[in-house]
């Protein structure tokens, strides 16, 4: 693999860029420590988010006050500096003692070896764990748990849909957004530009791994030109073709306009549901799976990691194993809304008649995958460039979606991998 300096990422992993400077923000953000108690950091994205980050920092003080001998401390840091922030200061030697990553800084920090293998620690616990911790795992290795496990199914507004009735197959797709389109509707939106191209790798990669598609296999061999990575990408134009997107539209639009009644299905995250359910509480939405020939989609994971420069090594371990607690979990899974969290836990019958949709997302999590390339995990941003160019020429410029992935097969192969 490659150093850390050949990382090209959406949030820019510039590890090396105002180290000094970062440090020093990050070291005046923290509040005095306690005298009485060992003191340790826990670096969040969540810390900072409106309503959440308030939830989350109650949920941490319960293990505060459940201590006799450790608090922790959380660090509030925003998604578009938190790689930057933490990594320089992991890469220097110091850093949080406890980090909630994205999952490409995850395999990142296990290959240059900032954060610590957690087999022994959790050996003979009896967790059970979600589907999604397999990707905890990097040759053979844990070095991390799930923090928040968010899936994408199909949302969408009976009200905006003939009969009521979601599409249960994507040549129904096809057909129900076309009839909900027109008088200032649209019957489907998603991402189609590179002003946002993460996003749009996001509804891609849905696509593609509905119709059965990967971007690798699983010795991590690029398959770019796979068959069913051509059918996902040839869906992907149908929909475009139809005429039933607002076309150019950013996330935050169409998403707006979804609460507003104005779009009548989409395949988002269960944060988004969430969003809907605040910003528009008589919305009459619903969920189901995504209409695509197989289960699989995308899935956003956020894994819990200890950084190998700690101090404070046992109280770090106190706090994660406490963290996989039955109760804890419970807890955690509530406050952070339609995500799932490290082990399987039930929602109570009375939420599921609330937010039947809950229920939708939690089904869709032994089915979920990364939107990373298998085996080349810290290559997916140079591979995902690579990717979406081809797929915009066959979008806007009529090129044959197969000639356009084998052209991408081409690039990533010689580009990325130099072969």
């Amino acid at each position: 693999m490659q150093a850390f300096r050949n990382l090209p990422r959406r949030h820019a992993l510039s590890w090396c860029v105002a180290a000094t400077v970062t440090a020093m923000g990050l070291c005046q953000s923290m509040p005095a420590r306690a005298q009485s108690k060992e003191v340790i950091t826990f670096a969040g994205v969540t810390f900072s988010e409106a309503g959440r980050g308030d939830r989350l920092k109650a949920w941490v003080e319960k293990f505060n006050k459940s201590q006799a001998a450790i608090e922790v401390q959380p660090i509030a840091i925003p998604f578009a500096s938190f790689a930057k922030t933490v990594f320089t200061q992991m890469g220097g030697g110091a850093g949080p003692d406890l980090v909630r990553m994205d999952l490409i800084d995850y395999y990142a920090a296990v290959q240059s070896k900032r954060i610590l293998p957690l087999d022994d620690l959790l050996k003979g616990g009896t967790y059970r764990f979600s589907a999604p911790d397999k990707y905890m795992h990097v040759e053979g290795v844990r070095y991390g748990v799930p923090f928040e496990i968010s899936n994408y199914v199909m949302l969408y507004n009976p009200a905006l849909l003939k009969g009521g009735k979601p599409p249960a197959t994507f040549d129904e797709l096809v057909e129900a957004t076309k009839a909900a389109t027109g008088n200032g509707v649209f019957g489907y939106a998603y991402r189609a530009t590179m002003a946002e191209g993460n996003g749009f790798w996001q509804d891609l990669c849905n696509f593609v791994y509905g119709f059965g598609g990967r971007w690798s296999d699983a010795s991590g061999n690029l398959t770019l030109n796979d068959p069913k990575v051509v059918d996902g990408v040839t869906a992907y134009k149908r929909i475009y073709d139809a005429g039933v997107t607002p076309k150019g539209a950013d996330a935050a639009t169409y998403r707006r306009m979804f609460w507003e009644r104005k779009v009548a299905i989409e395949v988002d995250n269960g944060g988004v549901a969430g969003i809907f359910t605040q910003q528009a509480p008589d919305l009459p939405f619903a969920a189901a799976p995504s209409p695509f020939p197989t289960r699989a989609q995308g899935m956003v994971l956020a894994p819990l990691t200890i950084n190998a420069n700690t101090k404070h090594k046992a109280a770090a371990e106190t706090f994660f194993k406490w963290t996989l607690q039955p109760e804890n979990q419970a807890e955690l899974q509530e406050l952070l809304g339609a995500s799932n969290v490290a082990t399987v836990i039930e929602r109570s019958p009375e939420l599921v008649a609330k937010r039947p949709w809950l229920k939708v997302y939690d089904d869709q999590a032994a089915n979920s995958v990364p939107q990373l390339v298998q085996g080349l995990e810290v290559k997916t941003p140079e591979i995902q460039q690579i990717v979406l160019e081809q797929v915009l020429k066959v979008l806007q410029g009529g090129m044959e979606p197969k000639k356009a992935m084998d052209d991408a097969q081409r690039l990533a192969s010689s580009r990325v991998l130099r072969k």
